[in-house]
């Protein structure tokens, strides 16, 4: 099963084209990409069609993981609530675990403010033949540090550092020569920003303090980042614009309905993979002998 092609330009930033994030819809896409299959709601049509790309995806890895050439960076980034946690758990809960590792970032420790704004994460890459997904990432650093500038204090920035606009433009060309650095040596970046509405994210927020079982996900920050939703959406705004590049796009993911979010990601991860169509490698000469050579040894065990 293939998402639609219209659907994925839709949600693809186009490089150099604004990410104009308050016109793109948050609960829905203008095509319709949903599987007709006699199901009688949108949800049951989603989440049927995310069973599809999950075969696909656990299919895609294996590809991957027998060719070692390839590597595969998925980057989520998304307000709180967004649904980052829960799309990583659906949609990648039918590949193999051993060629797929998840890494979330938090605040950075005393160690990491050490180093440059990319090396925590510079660390916990993908090697060839494996996923890697990183919940938020090195974009955090033009993100709650752009919300936030009193975070560059801890930062240990050297005397004559850039500061305001021209500090961000610096950020995302290091990011941008990052991640054509990456895409050069065979790792394919793919980067999702799930697009919450702020009612939607308030509704998320007060299940968690309605449901017992939910409370454990509660926490005071989300509050207080809250009321820097509008500065958020512009940081956004900013930063998918200035990074979304033919060798690493952003998609924007509408994410209010949390079941469509999660095929529309499964939909697009497995798309990028088959664009490399990779084969099984092909076992010939020696090779070949000694697996002839072994069947008949166990054939005649």
């Amino acid at each position: 099963m293939k998402l639609d092609k219209g659907v994925i330009e839709e949600l693809m930033v186009a490089p150099g084209d604004p990410a104009d994030l308050g016109h793109r819809n948050t609960s829905a896409t203008k095509a319709d990409w949903r599987t007709s299959s006699g199901k009688s709601s949108s949800k049951d049509l989603a989440e049927e069609d995310l069973e599809a790309f999950k075969e696909e995806l656990a299919t895609a890895q294996e590809l991957l993981y027998a060719t070692d050439t390839y590597a595969l960076l998925v980057i989520l980034q998304a307000l709180d609530a967004a649904g980052k946690d829960g799309t990583i758990k659906h949609v990648m809960s039918g590949v193999n675990p051993q060629g797929c590792k998840v890494v979330a970032f938090k605040a950075p420790s005393a160690e990491e403010l050490n180093h440059d704004f990319l090396w925590r994460c510079a660390k916990e890459l993908p090697e060839q033949g494996q996923i890697g997904i990183f919940n938020r990432s090195y974009y955090e650093e033009v993100l709650v540090t752009r919300v936030h500038p009193d975070i560059l204090t801890q930062q240990h920035l050297p005397p004559g550092t850039a500061t305001g606009k021209k500090l961000w433009h610096q950020r995302y060309e290091d990011i941008n020569a990052f991640e054509h650095h990456l895409h050069r040596n065979g790792t394919r970046i793919i980067k999702f920003f799930l697009h919450v509405s702020k009612d939607e994210q308030r509704r998320r927020l007060l299940q968690r303090l309605d449901d017992p079982a939910k409370y454990w996900k509660f926490s005071a920050a989300d509050l207080a980042e809250r009321t820097y939703f509008d500065d958020f959406q512009h940081a956004y705004e900013a930063m998918i614009t200035a990074t979304s590049t033919p060798w690493a796009p952003w998609y924007v993911v509408p994410a209010d309905h949390k079941y469509a979010a999660r095929a529309l990601v499964g939909g697009i991860l497995t798309h990028t993979i088959e664009r490399l169509e990779l084969r099984l490698p092909e076992v010939k000469g020696e090779a070949r002998a000694e697996i002839e050579e072994a069947r008949r040894t166990l054939q005649a065990d």
